[in-house]
């Protein structure tokens, strides 16, 4: 049994330069005096302030804060005013605006002009003024001015005393705040590539150029001897260590190796001097992508800073684990809710340094504040192969068949979906809502088994797992395509539940060391990728996926839209799609005007 009864959640964490990215609400108001704007005055004030509500009250930083809205100090009836708001938001650090109006406005002397905000602009829907006339004027501007914006507008008409937001306005305010929010976090922040292209898979050959252009970070980059340097030298926090091996050693449990071949175990002495080893590297690891103050204490000032990088990815194969332990620990446990300091925001570190797939770790965790799951997108089984193989005819959410989704040794534990809400469903959860019994139960249904040296000679420890069925996921990935750039696929579906007797049997196929997840995509029976599962698989573009909890290709969506990065695949209905309205200009077919809307506008910080 786990000895976790008593952890903490950690709280709120400070992890990066700078304070976090908010969001501006711009009242604008028809600037004519003598009546006109004075009847305007507290119908748009109040609207400002319900919408900055509904954000704060719905919408949180990654640490779990609420987001902070900032209001300009009076309504916006004309272009000094327009002016005045820019200043106050420049001064407060606002990356977002969000303009609301119930009537007409003198669209390019009130709209927002900053280049680099991320915008949208509620039009009230209502007859007594023409607040939708607005909308489509000003947003004609910003399609004009090539400075895209959404648009915003309910589709029942709403009397001017009602100061309530209908719920398809609400709706389309917060899936604009979550993933304008994850554009500004994204923005001078670092990838940190640890190593280099793993075993040749080009997902890894790391591409500073569209990092910086498409999500405005940089990357720094870094031997992985770095690490080894580290532990040498005893660049740690030494007291934590002491923390983290006592808690290692009463919470992971390391099953009895049936895998290697007995010429290949490792001793017991060797096995706990690899505990060690794996612990110091998460340490590290961490402290590598935030810094650590505790190192400067020691007389390691430049080594406390650390790269600011709010993701990272790991090479390991094969040049380091080829002689020393593999980071498949160090990756699930950074990536978990959870570790021996606390319950805690999870980090994002991506498996064989393939910072496309770490690209939508980042974007799934920035958009749910949940932990993400790196996989191989291995195997697709039949019906027919299931029933041949395992005697069982898959019924339920596997009848159709299924995707095994199983990583080389590290995914968060989170994944395992032993974490139940209050419906007593499996969830992975926002960290501040963990309990200690969670963790219980997540490291009392994990082992962390000894590598295959076949694969990893050096050692080390992989997790293994099998994710609980009915949890609702969303995979996606990031592919580059030479003269066209980024582009992402998206694919809503579920874990599903197999017999035990049925994953024994396909689990000896494989490594049984690894975690695995059983994915079933909705699919519509149609011609294209999601005629059936079969075809998700064939139409998936590269050999890893991030896999995030819950539905959220809307959301996958809208983000990529402001990234200006198409999405080629997705299986999102259509009243879900939420881009900027210039969007609608650029032809009827909503794929490939996203095609070339992404391509007339461009990178959102500059030619790729």
């Amino acid at each position: 049994m786990a000895n976790v009864s008593d952890i903490k959640s950690i709280g709120p964490e400070i992890r990066y330069a700078g304070s976090f990215p908010k969001i501006g609400i711009r009242p604008v108001i028809d600037g004519r005096q003598r009546g006109v704007r004075e009847s305007l005055e507290v119908q748009t004030m109040n609207m400002a302030k319900s919408a900055a509500k509904l954000i704060s009250d719905n919408v949180r930083y990654s640490n779990g804060n609420k987001v902070e809205c900032v209001l300009a100090d009076t309504t916006i009836g004309g272009v000094r005013e327009s002016a005045d708001c820019a200043a106050k938001f420049e001064k407060e650090g606002v990356a977002i605006t969000l303009t609301v109006t119930p009537c007409w406005c003198y669209g390019t002397e009130t709209f927002d002009m900053n280049p680099m905000t991320v915008k949208a602009v509620w039009g009230f829907n209502g007859t007594e003024r023409p607040g939708a006339v607005y909308l489509a004027a000003v947003l004609a501007a910003h399609t004009q001015k090539g400075l895209p914006a959404f648009g915003i507008y309910g589709r029942d008409v709403q009397d001017n005393s009602d100061t309530t937001i209908p719920e398809d306005v609400s709706e389309k305010i917060l899936r604009f705040a979550r993933a304008a929010l994850a554009v500004a976090t994204m923005r001078d922040k670092s990838y940190l590539s640890i190593g280099g292209c793993a075993m040749g898979i080009a997902g890894s050959i790391v591409d500073q150029d569209l990092l910086q252009s498409y999500l405005g970070m940089r990357t720094e980059a870094i031997d992985m001897c770095e690490i080894e340097r580290r532990i040498v030298e005893e660049i740690y926090d030494h007291e934590e260590f002491k923390k983290a091996i006592k808690w290692v050693k009463e919470n992971c449990i390391q099953p009895k190796d049936t895998v290697n071949e007995e010429k290949y175990r490792r001793s017991e002495e060797q096995l706990e001097k690899d505990w060690e080893y794996c612990t110091k590297m998460t340490m590290i690891g961490r402290d590598l992508m935030i810094g650590n103050k505790e190192l400067k204490k020691i007389g390691f000032g430049e080594e406390s800073l650390g790269h600011n990088a709010l993701f990272a990815g790991f090479q390991g194969q094969r040049q380091w684990t080829d002689h020393w332990p593999n980071g498949d620990f160090m990756e699930t446990m950074l990536c978990t809710s959870f570790d021996w300091n606390g319950i805690r925001e999870p980090f994002v570190m991506a498996t064989e340094n393939d910072f496309l797939n770490g690209i939508g770790m980042l974007f799934g965790k920035l958009l749910t504040n949940r932990a993400t799951i790196f996989s191989d997108v291995r195997t697709y089984w039949s019906p027919s192969a299931i029933e041949r193989v395992t005697g069982w005819k898959p019924t339920g959410l596997a009848k159709d068949g299924f995707i095994h989704l199983i990583n080389s040794g590290a995914t968060t534990l989170d994944a395992a979906g032993k974490m139940k809400n209050a419906k007593g469903e499996s969830e992975m959860k926002h960290f501040w809502e963990i309990t200690s019994e969670d963790v219980a139960n997540t490291l009392d249904n994990s082992r962390f088994s000894a590598a295959n040296c076949g694969y990893f000679r050096g050692g080390g420890f992989s997790s293994t797992f099998l994710s609980e069925g009915g949890m609702p996921v969303t995979m996606v990935r990031m592919n580059t395509v030479k003269g066209l750039g980024p582009v992402l696929q998206i694919a809503e579906g579920w874990t599903c539940e197999v017999p035990e007797n049925v994953f024994d049997t396909i689990n000896k196929r494989t490594d049984q060391t690894w975690p695995t997840t059983w994915f079933v995509p909705r699919i519509d029976g149609k011609d294209g990728p999601f005629k059936d599962v079969y075809s998700v698989m064939a139409n998936w573009g590269a050999n890893h996926g991030a896999i995030s909890y819950g539905h959220i290709g809307a959301d996958m969506i809208t983000l990529c839209s402001m990234l200006r990065i198409p999405v080629c695949m997705h299986n999102v209905p259509d009243a879900d799609i939420f881009r900027p309205s210039a969007w609608t200009m650029m032809g009827m077919e909503k794929e490939s005007a996203d095609f070339r809307a992404c391509e007339t506008f461009g990178p959102l910080y500059g030619k790729y």
